[in-house]
């Protein structure tokens, strides 16, 4: 047995693939089972950078996230994503052959007609994947997020190279922040469901971004605006929570939007946070937010909501999603729906859209 097929077999457990019947009644993903022997969020975190750009590997899951709408010259929309996830099968790291920590990577690019995954599985302790706070580098084989030369009062990851290849794609893009970190939920300290599961949660979506897609039609230069979710727990999810419908969402008026609504057997459980254009962030009460889906299509032999209505009375919010391409499906190890959205109603912009659990 090779090591690639003890590391996909050893990440097939960890993320409840082998039993989809348990993984069903732990929280999507098995992302609902017990944090025994991790480290819980607590409310009252002070982040503390760029150490917390880095790594917990007390914590049993967490991932650096980046999606990006962009243009290309040649007029058309396009979508990019970069993760890079770590999930521990034991707290604690360790050097070598034996550390718990194991990484996994999944990139793509959606084209209104096309949508292009790609996936990577690595181990911890081995120099593989692995990420460092400053100078900050996230890393999976050769895919690569790493900041360029640290500029004097600018954050860690304020500047950043993002490369990523696949079977038909890659992409190299330079991002570059124009605004501050947000931290969601109650600084940073973001409440998943009734029952209290949290996560520590901060963005960086202020990003500018210029650079080339190389696709089978020959290389696009493309501009446009990303966003970088950075979050980690030990048990994100209820256990009777299935999956989850989350947006980023940029406004023309230069505010944003994140928000998220996790489903379960009853209602579900929503939250956001509205950025303002100078990055203030103002977390809103669960339930300030409706999600209504609108529209559905045919996905990967299955029915996905890919037409959203949203709806925030307290900001004047109401608006209708859609997608890019319907067709935006992540054929990954655990399968989920990502592409890039546009937006209209009472604000107009564009954005990002992740469903998990269909």
């Amino acid at each position: 047995m090779t090591a690639r097929t003890v590391i996909s077999l050893l990440m097939s457990l960890l993320l409840g693939l082998c039993q989809p019947i348990a993984a069903a009644a732990q929280g999507f993903a098995g992302l609902g089972t017990t944090a025994e022997g991790f480290a819980v969020p607590q409310p009252g975190k002070a982040f503390a950078f760029p150490r917390d750009h880095g790594a917990h590997p007390d914590f049993r899951i967490e991932w650096w996230y980046i999606t990006a709408n962009l243009t290309g010259a040649d007029g058309k929309a396009y979508g990019v994503q970069w993760t890079l996830f770590r999930s521990a099968l034991q707290p604690g790291e360790r050097e070598g052959w034996s550390s718990p920590q194991i990484w996994m990577g999944h990139a793509a690019v959606t084209t209104p007609e096309r949508h292009f995954v790609s996936e990577r599985l690595a181990r911890g302790g081995i120099g593989q994947a692995g990420v460092t706070a400053e100078p900050f580098d996230a890393w999976i084989d050769d895919w690569r997020m790493q900041a360029t030369a640290p500029v004097a009062g600018r954050d860690a990851v304020a500047d950043v190279t993002l490369k990523a290849a696949g079977q038909d794609f890659s992409y190299a893009l330079d991002l570059t922040a124009k605004g501050p970190i947000v931290r969601q939920g109650q600084g940073g300290y973001s409440v998943k469901s009734a029952a209290g599961q949290a996560s520590y949660y901060y963005s960086q979506p202020f990003y500018d971004v210029r650079g080339t897609l190389s696709l089978p039609g020959g290389d696009v230069a493309v501009t446009g605006q990303a966003w970088l979710d950075r979050e980690w727990s030990s048990q994100p999810l209820a256990a009777d929570q299935t999956g989850w419908d989350w947006f980023s969402l940029h406004f023309d008026s230069g505010e944003k939007l994140m928000g998220f609504r996790l489903r379960d057997s009853g209602a579900g459980y929503t939250s956001a946070t509205w950025i303002a254009a100078d990055g203030t962030p103002s977390p809103l009460p669960p339930g300030a937010l409706s999600v209504s889906p609108m529209g559905t299509a045919e996905v990967a032999g299955r029915t996905v909501p890919v037409g959203w209505r949203l709806t925030l009375p307290a900001r004047g919010l109401d608006i209708t999603t859609t997608a890019i391409n319907p067709q935006a499906w992540m054929t990954t190890r655990t399968p989920y729906w990502e592409g890039p959205i546009t937006f209209s109603g009472s604000y107009a912009g564009r954005g990002y859209l992740e469903m998990t659990g269909y």
